[in-house]
């Protein structure tokens, strides 16, 4: 099973380009038919299903209405990422912050099992709301929803959020080997194939630029810190110490150096509390890809031909045009 073209049905525009807040309106949902390839014997790879006009796993688009009713609290804090643009990372760094940089603390759960994933949904598990619900306050959650797919809960709450973008043609490679070893996702393709349904908005989640553009707009709805991975690579004790700050949190120079230590790569890989290492070769092979694979800037370059690279350079310059967004794609 592979990406379709996007469907023209399920539409539905949730909120005005000024304003990401949701709208009135209830969302439209449509199937989008995937093409049929080769699925491997035995595995549930599922259509995605549109809300709204976003992509989603059929298992969330069927827990769909816990979601939309899903109730935050003031103390919640939210962190939001397109997919594959660190969130493991983001999240490992805002627990251990919580912890006083104390990595003992940060073991007594795999990351999963911490901050609840608010589209999760796959039975027999708990989903991700209701982990949630059962979740003593004050709670960090995480989705990859887009702004305007947010429950409205936190919106009328005012939580505040931590968001962390990755320049997009990092963001399409890591992702794109995420999806060949999901097992319950729809495959990419060949790599051309993913690119262009990624520059489309046809992937899980949906278009890049629309969810990066949308949070961006966030900041002036939302106590929002927008943050980008390649910063984070640069100098990480800077922008840990800005979340630390933000979360209300602020280190003192002995645990923020712990906090880095902690949450580099190399020592992330190595963390069963992180690297997933647990989760069954049903749902993450990681024989076809880790999941934790390179965690670099620059990767894209080991993909993308020097016309794809023209090709999708084009594409992001038009959609981001007059936005104030910038990426970098080097450092």
């Amino acid at each position: 099973m592979t990406f379709a073209p996007p469907s023209p049905q399920g539409t539905q525009v949730c909120g005005t380009e000024g304003d990401p807040r949701p709208g009135s309106a209830r969302p439209q949902v449509s199937h989008l038919p995937p093409r049929m390839s080769e699925d491997p014997p035995g595995q549930e790879r599922r259509p995605l299903v549109a809300v709204d006009g976003v992509p989603l796993p059929q298992k969330t688009w069927e827990n769909w209405a816990q979601i939309k009713a899903f109730q935050a609290k003031p103390d919640d804090l939210l962190i939001c990422t397109y997919p594959k643009a660190g969130t493991t990372w983001i999240q490992e760094i805002v627990d251990m912050i919580q912890q006083g940089g104390d990595p003992e603390k940060c073991r007594r759960a795999p990351l999963h099992e911490r901050h609840p994933f608010l589209e999760w949904a796959r039975s027999p598990q708990s989903t991700g709301v209701a982990w949630a619900d059962a979740m003593p306050p004050p709670r960090t959650l995480k989705t990859h929803l887009p702004v305007k797919l947010l429950p409205a809960s936190f919106w009328k709450q005012g939580c505040k959020v931590v968001y962390m973008a990755r320049n997009p043609k990092d963001s399409a490679v890591s992702y794109y080997h995420f999806l060949r070893m999901h097992q319950l996702l729809p495959q990419p393709g060949p790599w051309p194939q993913f690119l262009e349904a990624f520059m489309a908005g046809t992937v899980p989640w949906g278009s890049w630029h629309e969810h990066v553009r949308g949070w961006w707009r966030a900041r002036e709805a939302l106590p929002l810190l927008f943050l980008h991975y390649e910063d984070l690579k640069e100098d990480p004790g800077r922008e840990i110490q800005r979340v630390a700050q933000f979360i209300g949190q602020p280190l003192v120079p002995a645990a923020l150096e712990r906090v880095v230590h902690h949450t580099s790569f190399e020592v992330m890989r190595a963390n069963p509390a992180t690297n997933r290492a647990s989760a069954p070769r049903s749902v993450l092979d990681q024989s076809i890809s880790p999941f934790m694979r390179k965690g670099t800037v620059g990767d894209w370059k080991n993909h993308f031909t020097v016309a794809q690279s023209e090709h999708f350079d084009r594409d992001c310059a038009s959609k981001t045009a007059g936005t104030g967004l910038a990426f970098r794609t080097e450092l």
